[in-house]
């Protein structure tokens, strides 16, 4: 059997992406925020940047082996077997735009897989952090995913519906579907999930740092999370669907893969 993650290594995780998180809360809602373009079309802020510079400093002294990955700066690779996975704020357009609901995400996997998933909602003070074979928490409380066994009970959200990211076929499959459909995206949707608010999840495309903190906290809340196609292992600009595991099969077999 795949062994716990180490106690002390999650509280050392848990502990620095409480504390990136909250340094994000500087830049929120100030006036004068100023908001660059990437490459890719998306928006980037000081308060991303700082926070996972933070984060790699945090790691990096204190796991000089372990490589890093995150979304605003070069891989750090290292020859150890552990990897870090940084979003420091997954939902920048929501971030800049002053809405609560951006996230901050940290990921670690070993030689075993995914080991730790953490998700900080800093804004709105609720947190949801996991670790292989330790459980998952929100606060005090232990997280777990809802009991509704059926599609048309469901909540189902996704970061956006717009074309063409969804295929039309797939779109027409998840709205006709009988769920109540809303838009509660990025990190702040797998949230849901986890923590038994709606039944799932689902993105057509999303990059290694938007998922990876996802691929421990799911199944930790008793959940399941696979890409379009029902693969489990993390990889870039895949379609992801997470959901409390007994709609799972159901979701899956609307959606058409890339």
């Amino acid at each position: 059997m795949t062994p716990p993650v180490d106690k002390e290594l999650f509280s050392f995780a848990c502990r620095i992406a409480e504390e990136a998180a909250q340094l994000t809360l500087q830049w929120f809602q100030k006036t004068d925020l100023a908001t660059d373009i990437k490459s890719d079309g998306t928006e980037v802020t000081e308060a991303d940047r700082s926070a996972e510079a933070f984060l790699r400093s945090e790691i990096s002294a204190e796991f000089p082996n372990d490589t890093i990955i995150g979304e605003e700066a070069e891989d750090s690779v290292g020859d150890s077997s552990r990897r870090w996975i940084i979003d420091p704020i997954d939902g920048t357009a929501s971030f800049v735009r002053g809405v609560p609901l951006y996230s901050s995400l940290l990921a670690m996997f070993d030689e075993h897989g995914p080991a730790i998933g953490i998700i900080h909602l800093p804004a709105l003070s609720e947190s949801l952090v996991a670790g292989r074979g330790l459980g998952a928490y929100s606060g005090e409380e232990k997280a777990a995913v809802s009991s509704v066994d059926s599609i048309e009970k469901s909540c189902i959200s996704s970061s956006s519906f717009e074309q063409p990211w969804w295929p039309e076929d797939s779109l027409l499959g998840i709205t006709s579907c009988g769920a109540k459909i809303r838009t509660w995206g990025d990190g702040y949707g797998y949230f849901l999930v986890g923590t038994g608010r709606i039944e799932a999840m689902i993105d057509p495309s999303l990059y290694s740092y938007d998922i990876a903190a996802m691929l421990t906290i799911i199944p930790e809340c008793g959940g399941t999370i696979t890409t379009w196609s029902g693969e489990t292992e993390l990889a870039n600009k895949k379609g992801w669907v997470a959901t409390n595991g007994l709609i799972h099969k159901n979701i899956l077999s609307t959606l058409t893969d890339f």
